[in-house]
């Protein structure tokens, strides 16, 4: 499934990127607009639209709740909750807000849980005038929300940046939180550790978590994807309006969580979860390799298990969603 899904996905891609360019080359060859600039973004205003539609056929719909004067976080909740279902969270990395990151995920797993899908402080149209950066904090506000929502209890998944905020999370609301699946996460690296990956990397981290131009987002898919480069065929004023409009948004205070996960204090207190845990880890990771993933299992103990997907990159997501989906529901709808 996942390797017809991936030549779709391969020929779409290309067919796409055919089109806009074509559509681009006719806009800028109008004999009456041999200037032409677009005021606004157009391609992916559209298919950010797209993947909105996605979302509320899997019965989600937007929210936004005022937690205090000072925090606005934005939700995808269900439209019609069902009590026969668990509650299940979905906290996203960096790389575009949670719709784009959870665009494989929402269809799959809607079937099987109610999702609560939130945007993270300073993503899409979650914000603060607060200066509070640390993943506690985007912890309390994801558990402030989802109280807000009348959600008393809840399993989670969550990606990379997301795993910060999720371990937070599980170990500060452990009422609240009953399984916890992280995918390819840094939680416990050590100061060495980070310098040296990102030495290995070579690429200030800043640059590459939040890309400015197409070359550092090209840089940055393809690290984070091993079978392919989904953004292969796309032509750089699609890529532009991409970071523009997805990236650069709230990109002092982006900086600053990337400075702030990378400080020194990230290095300790990661206590042990008592929640069941399952990690999941591309084989083929290049941000975080396999390696941490056998760390986090072993500083977790018996609690923990790790699944490790054959030819997957970091973005298993995006990569090998059906596998992934998979786990999750295995994993979380088992009986204890």
């Amino acid at each position: 499934m996942e390797t017809l899904r991936l030549c779709i996905h391969n020929l779409l891609s290309f067919q796409l990127s055919v089109i806009i360019t074509l559509f681009q080359w006719l806009l800028s060859g109008l004999p009456l607009l041999p200037t032409f600039k677009r005021p606004f973004p157009l391609f992916v205003p559209f298919i950010d639209a797209y993947i909105s539609l996605l979302f509320r056929f899997s019965n989600l719909s937007p929210c936004t709740l005022d937690l205090d004067y000072h925090t606005t976080i934005h939700f995808w909740a269900p439209s019609h909750r069902r009590f026969n279902k668990p509650n299940l969270v979905l906290i996203h990395g960096y790389g575009g807000d949670a719709k784009w990151q959870f665009m494989y995920q929402v269809k799959s797993l809607a079937k099987s849980f109610n999702l609560y899908v939130p945007d993270l402080i300073f993503f899409g149209k979650s914000y603060t005038t607060r200066k509070e950066r640390s993943e506690e904090f985007q912890a309390k506000c994801v558990v402030e929300g989802l109280k807000g929502l009348g959600v008393t209890s809840c399993s989670m998944f969550a990606i990379s940046y997301g795993g910060f905020v999720g371990y937070r999370m599980a170990e500060m609301y452990p009422e609240m939180v009953e399984k916890v699946v992280i995918l390819s996460s840094g939680v416990g690296c050590t100061k060495e550790q980070k310098e040296q990956q990102l030495n290995k990397i070579g690429r200030d981290p800043v640059e590459l978590l939040i890309p400015a131009k197409p070359e550092d987002l090209h840089v940055l898919v393809n690290l984070s994807i091993y079978k392919y480069n989904p953004f292969r065929w796309a032509p750089d004023y699609f890529l532009q309006e991409f970071i523009d409009m997805i990236s650069r948004t709230y990109l002092k205070e982006k900086q600053e969580l990337v400075h702030h996960l990378l400080s020194d204090h990230t290095d300790c207190k990661w206590p042990l979860l008592n929640q069941e845990t399952l990690l999941i880890w591309g084989d083929k990771d290049r941000v975080f390799p396999l390696m941490f993933g056998h760390q986090l299992q072993r500083h977790l103990g018996p609690r923990a298990k790790l699944e490790i997907i054959k030819n997957t990159g970091h973005a298993a997501n995006i990569e090998s969603p059906d596998s992934v989906n998979a786990l999750i529901k295995a994993f979380i709808l088992q009986q204890s």
